[in-house]
């Protein structure tokens, strides 16, 4: 049997679960409600449940420990209350009379989720699940607890909202993580300021996990949705969520921190859509800026900025913005009803000439049909393909071509030491690809040349805490030792062969570091930088 561990501080437990604990003095009684497992419980021989956290519809939250690592963990378990009677007497759970195979299906569920995510993460942007297991008729997902505070919190605590540049800079690895989500075809559906965890010691991270049924409103478990977050087809469970979905959350809550209010709820846009642009609310927010999260807030999925990518590139860049809204984004929606209504008049103008003409001249000369163009011949046709960007120059033989008025370019940079700056690495989709939609989104990568970074200060530094900066940095580099005359602290760094503030390329360039090392008297002696009084040259020689 495991050593069993205080709940509260980790220290070990010679007692067993009562009473208070011998190292911290807190309580070790089982305070937890009734239906939730007894802390000190041991799951799976490897972690012991604390103190029992919160509830939603798929199930309890509980702080729980880690027992061969010491360390603090997350225990979620599968007890959806609409689907479950509570426990048997070995603590089983007991699904509802003639619920038993949604109980089943949902458990599944919950289970494929988390299995997904243990393969996934860990990843940028994304809270780490560490295990998966299954007991007591239930699952359990183990999820890693970081230090630190929720997105809320620091919003309350804030004294100013947050500007564009410091929003987008924040939210970048949630982005990144949720991006890798959609690619992995997994939706989260539950991105807010609450599920935001920003630690002590790294990036934000994205928690909160949920199963569909969880997210969506009129669903066989008790809906857990997020107002001003959730967008408008998670309230009904006859709407399809996509990606589109976690686009609206993450400008919502990019919304809620450059203006300081919470965007207005779905349901309530629906009736009346009275929320107001970024802009109109702040002043410093762009209005390109502005334009993008609304954009992004639109009721119609269909309507709505589809990618995560495309959000992150719009927020990035004033230019990819405004060639978005250039192409008509913002008027989508009367372009097609336009270009619809062309084809109907065409179309019945067809009809009333051919009634007119009543086929009389159908022997003696053939109806004129359209000429076949230079992507097919006479008989066949040939579907258009997406043409080929990489190698291009993005300013001079991509943005404003007119040549790609019928595609959506959206462009993200990534540093390359091979690809000149401002060519366009790759492409997706690659060229070549059918052509699937008007107005097709390609992403184009293009290179901000080499990875240049700041050559920091780091005279005088420890050599472990300048070794620290320098890989915090990712800059290549070799430590020498170098003389003591006793004007430098031994150990410390003494100089560096490239200045503070020098851009340097991380790739192939590596900077010697020189430490000082230990006091060399006779150094001393020959400089006059002794603590002692300055010896006669004769005695220092």
């Amino acid at each position: 049997m495991p050593k069993l561990l205080c709940p509260h501080c980790l220290q070990p437990l010679d007692g067993g679960y009562r009473g208070e604990c011998p190292h911290c003095g807190r309580s070790l009684e089982n305070r937890n409600p009734e239906g939730a497992l007894p802390l000190g419980t041991q799951l799976g021989g490897r972690y012991t449940v604390g103190t029992y956290l919160s509830a939603d519809g798929d199930g309890l939250a509980y702080r729980g420990v880690l027992n061969d690592e010491k360390k603090f963990v997350l225990i979620k378990e599968y007890f959806p209350v609409t689907l479950c009677n509570g426990r048997s007497a070995d603590g089983a759970l007991m699904p509802k009379e003639e619920k038993e195979v949604l109980f089943k299906t949902s458990r599944m569920d919950f289970k494929d989720l988390y299995d997904d995510l243990k393969n996934l993460t860990p990843a940028t942007g994304l809270s780490t699940i560490l295990d998966v297991m299954e007991e007591n008729n239930t699952v359990y997902a183990v999820e890693e607890s970081e230090k630190g505070m929720t997105l809320s919190h620091y919003l309350h605590l804030r004294s100013r909202t947050l500007t564009p540049a410091e929003a987008r800079t924040l939210l970048q690895p949630i982005m990144e993580g949720v991006a890798l989500l959609h690619k992995s075809g997994l939706i989260h559906r539950g991105i807010c300021p609450d599920n935001i965890v920003l630690p002590i010691d790294g990036t934000a991270r994205l928690t909160g996990y949920g199963t569909l049924a969880l997210r969506t409103g009129g669903s066989e478990l008790k809906s857990q949705l997020y107002p001003g977050y959730a967008a408008p087809e998670q309230y009904s469970a006859a709407e399809f969520s996509g990606r589109y979905t976690d686009v609206y959350a993450l400008a919502a809550v990019c919304y809620r921190m450059v203006t300081g209010q919470t965007p207005v709820a779905a349901p309530q846009r629906k009736v009346r859509d009275s929320l107001e642009s970024a802009h109109s609310l702040e002043a410093g927010v762009p209005t390109w800026f502005s334009q993008v999260l609304a954009c992004a807030l639109r009721l119609d999925p269909a309507k709505r900025m589809q990618t995560v990518p495309e959000l992150m590139s719009a927020l990035t860049d004033p230019n990819v913005a405004n060639a978005m809204f250039e192409k008509g984004d913002n008027q989508i929606s009367t372009r097609k009803i336009m270009a619809v209504s062309l084809v109907v008049i065409f179309v019945l103008v067809v009809l009333l000439l051919w009634s007119l003409i009543g086929g009389s001249k159908a022997d003696s000369a053939p109806v004129s049909t359209p000429q076949p163009t230079a992507a097919g011949t006479a008989g066949e046709t040939t579907a258009e393909t997406v043409p080929n960007l990489v190698g291009l120059r993005y300013t001079t033989d991509i943005k404003g071509n007119s040549a790609y008025d019928d595609y959506r370019i959206v462009m993200v940079e990534q540093s390359s030491d091979t690809v000149a700056q401002g060519v366009v690495i790759s492409q997706d989709p690659p060229a070549g690809s059918e052509k699937l939609m008007d107005d097709q989104i390609i992403q184009i990568t293009v290179s901000s040349g080499p990875s240049l970074v700041e050559m920091p200060d780091i005279i005088g530094f420890t050599q472990a805490n300048a070794s620290k900066k320098l890989d915090a940095l990712g800059i290549q580099y070799k430590m020498v030792m170098v003389d003591n005359d006793g004007t430098m602290a031994a150990g410390c760094v003494a100089s560096t062969d490239y200045k503070a503030g020098t851009k340097i390329n991380t790739e192939n360039v590596t900077v010697i570091v020189s430490i000082a090392g230990e006091r060399d008297d006779t150094l001393v002696a020959q400089t006059g930088n002794g603590s002692e009084a300055e010896p006669t040259p004769e005695a220092g020689q």
